[in-house]
């Protein structure tokens, strides 16, 4: 039987990347999805292409009414909400702590943070009704340590998300509804690209050329891709994780694991060579 047998997910950001690898996952595995996304032409396709077992709505996931309206678009379509996978996000301001914007500093945390508190409230109580379900946040190794994102006010949205994801746990656990984030490391997607400045279509046309730059960012000598992290998320939605809560997953082939062995013995090898060894 498919993981995901005759559950109903809600993913955001899904026009685009790891949202949309992740809903193509859960149609895979057997699941019914809603799905969002501002750029309407992008989530036409994608709902096109998939055909019945997905529902697309355009919204803004920092917006609560457009919450309120996917919410209630999910549950008069298909009568339960199972999963919730809050990926919607994007770049924020790079540069030093001195020269960051206001509006854009502001902008960021709500589409980084606002959005997935807005998820979990809208959802929660839906799924604590039926005393069963899986909240899944979009995190990011940025929030674990400093210097892995172009951006320190992103970086600290997705700690942010992190530890919101393990407070609500404690909360909705007792309900039988399980929290959770993933933190992925280096994915070939345009975020990069968007918070450098470039265009996002053009940015996402270029994801694969990422990888080639990510392949050595991490022991395991290949980028990782949107499936990665798609694939991780559908565990936490089934029931084979049923006892997983108010965890992060880092899924990074092992990036934030600290040193990788090969440049140390070489950095060794040039110390043993400056002291004459």
């Amino acid at each position: 039987m498919a993981l995901l047998s005759d559950k109903v997910g809600i993913i955001t950001g899904a026009t685009s990347g790891i949202g949309t690898r992740a809903v193509e996952a859960f149609v895979e595995e057997g699941a019914r999805v809603v799905f969002t996304g501002r750029r309407r032409a992008e989530g036409e396709a994608l709902a096109a292409r998939l055909g019945q077992a997905v529902l697309f709505v355009q919204a803004d996931a920092t917006l609560e009414a457009d919450w309120i309206r996917v919410v209630e678009t999910a549950l008069d379509a298909f009568g339960r909400i199972d999963c919730l996978f809050n990926n919607a996000g994007g770049p924020a301001p790079t540069g030093s702590i001195t020269s960051i914007p206001v509006e854009g500093f502001d902008a960021a945390m709500a589409l980084l943070v606002r959005s997935v508190m807005l998820g979990m409230k809208h959802v929660a109580p839906v799924m604590m009704k039926a005393r069963a379900g899986s909240i899944v946040n979009n995190g990011s190794i940025a929030g674990h340590l400093a210097g892995y994102s172009s951006s320190m006010i992103y970086s600290a949205a997705k700690a942010a998300v992190n530890h919101l994801s393990r407070c609500a746990a404690m909360e909705l656990g007792e309900h039988n509804v399980r929290v959770n984030s993933v933190s992925p490391g280096a994915i070939a997607t345009g975020i990069v690209a968007k918070a450098l400045g470039m265009a996002p279509d053009r940015a996402d046309a270029i994801a694969e050329t990422m990888k080639e730059r990510f392949a050595k960012a991490q022991p395991i000598p290949r980028a990782g891709v949107p499936d990665d992290i798609a694939q991780c998320v559908v565990w936490l939605a089934s029931d084979r994780s049923t006892f997983v809560n108010g965890t992060d997953i880092v899924v990074d082939g092992g990036v934030i694991g600290g040193r990788m062995y090969s440049p140390h013995q070489d950095s060794l090898r040039q110390t043993r060579a400056a002291l004459g060894l």
